[in-house]
């Protein structure tokens, strides 16, 4: 096995931009879900309720991030001392924010009030104590700091979406991070640890998956297979803890170092059990 792609969402719901190589951070891959769209009371916002986040293609440059989207343009710097209490999920943080002059451009954009918030130096999240052992040091993504997916698995959806007479999807639909190369489906289950160039990831929970799979994640439109019904069939949680469909594992880098392209991924520690799947009858 080995990785088959590399990619980071510099903004949150914005699109992905792939690598040929990722500098990996106890906190994920660096400059991964670093910038995040919120409402002006600080609360979240995901292509879930703003579906064209997807068209915004989002590239830091230094501390600052440059944005486009149809063909508009800005560049959104930020000052430290600029700063704005937000919420991601239930958890709060103190993040930078973008001047007037950019969130009110932003909102011209997106045709409602936003902000633009910068997870800077002077913020701090971590989560998942209850799966990784202790709280993970994470940026603004939904949980853990990396997100893992398999070639295998993929296919056997699509395999499923095709004798439901729907289209394949893309990996894009899931926005993983390292896209690892293997033949068998849903491998991942039982992958406890893995290292890549050097780097150990513990594999902690599965990733339970929402509206967003069924996004085009170039126009955010709902269209195409619909992924949460495939997932339906054979994927479906029994564990109360991970609710719905699920698709992919969350990791927690446990080691710091570069990763490429065709790096070979190697399981260091498996599991004994598979996670449970409900059986439709």
């Amino acid at each position: 096995m080995q990785v088959e792609g590399l990619n980071i969402h510099p903004l949150k719901s914005g699109r992905a931009i792939p690598l040929e190589t990722a500098t990996v951070r106890i906190d994920g891959l660096a400059g991964d879900r670093r910038y995040m769209i919120v409402e002006p009371d600080g609360r979240f916002i995901t292509q879930r309720e703003l579906q064209a986040l997807a068209r915004v293609e989002a590239t830091a440059v230094g501390e600052s991030l440059h944005l486009e989207m149809d063909g508009r343009q800005l560049f959104a710097s930020f000052e430290p001392e600029d700063r704005l209490d937000v919420v991601i999920w239930d958890t709060p943080v103190n993040a930078a924010v973008a001047d007037p002059a950019v969130n009110e451009a932003l909102s011209e954009w997106f045709a409602r009030p936003v902000k633009l918030v910068h997870m800077d130096a002077q913020a701090h999240r971590a989560e998942g104590e209850a799966w990784a052992g202790a709280a993970a040091p994470v940026g603004f993504a939904d949980g853990f700091p990396v997100l893992v997916t398999t070639t295998g698995s993929l296919a056997d959806l699509n395999a499923t979406l095709s004798a439901k007479g729907q289209e394949p999807v893309g990996m894009d639909r899931f926005r993983t991070n390292i896209l690892v190369s293997s033949d068998e489906p849903w491998a991942e289950d039982l992958w406890e640890t893995i290292e890549v160039g050097g780097v150990v990831f513990d594999l902690v929970k599965p990733c339970s998956r929402c509206i967003m799979t069924t996004q085009d994640q170039t126009t955010g439109e709902r269209i195409g297979g619909n992924p949460i019904q495939g997932l339906a069939e054979k994927r479906m949680s029994a564990d109360r803890r991970v609710p719905g469909v699920l698709f992919g594992w969350n990791a927690v880098p446990r080691s710091e170092g570069e990763i490429r392209l065709g790096d070979p991924v190697r399981v260091t520690k498996t599991r004994a059990e598979r996670w449970p799947m409900k059986v439709r009858g």
